[in-house]
């Protein structure tokens, strides 16, 4: 998926990458999302990290989606909350150094107030929170 400046995202597919990922640092958090990363290369100090060249084996951005059925309980809510994930982090991939990330759903959105999973008003709400999440991202801090 061509992306920005000619740049292609990868997406994190296996568990041993989103796993690797998770273990990194959070980023920002917003009030149902978290934004995590690690390098794609271990630093040589650390030889009981795993081979995470195996694990990434492209340079560039890598990006996965977390929306766990804890906190969607329909496919349809959880399928909808990933592609404005994907969408809104095209907006923002030029702000994304070359590492793993995840962006995590953490709590859910009440369903007395979004009462359908693909309504207008909950997508806004996800694609606000989603930008207000990846704005917390400078460069400097290593996203």
């Amino acid at each position: 998926m061509p992306i920005g400046f000619g740049t292609i995202v990868q997406r994190l597919k296996t568990r041993p990458q989103f796993q690797a990922v998770l273990a990194g640092l959070t980023l920002s958090r917003t009030a149902h999302f978290a934004l995590h990363c690690c390098a794609l290369e271990a630093p040589m100090a650390a030889p009981h990290n795993p081979d995470l060249s195996a694990l990434f084996p492209v340079q560039g951005v890598w990006l996965g989606a977390m929306v766990p059925k804890r906190w969607a309980k329909r496919s349809v809510t959880r399928n909808a909350i990933k592609r404005q994930i994907y969408n809104v982090s095209a907006d923002f991939e030029p702000l994304l150094s070359e590492r793993a990330h995840v962006v995590r759903l953490r709590a859910s959105f009440d369903r007395v107030q979004f009462v359908s999973a693909t309504s207008d008003v909950l997508k806004t709400a996800v694609r606000v929170e989603l930008q207000q999440l990846f704005s917390r991202v400078s460069p400097q801090s290593g996203a």
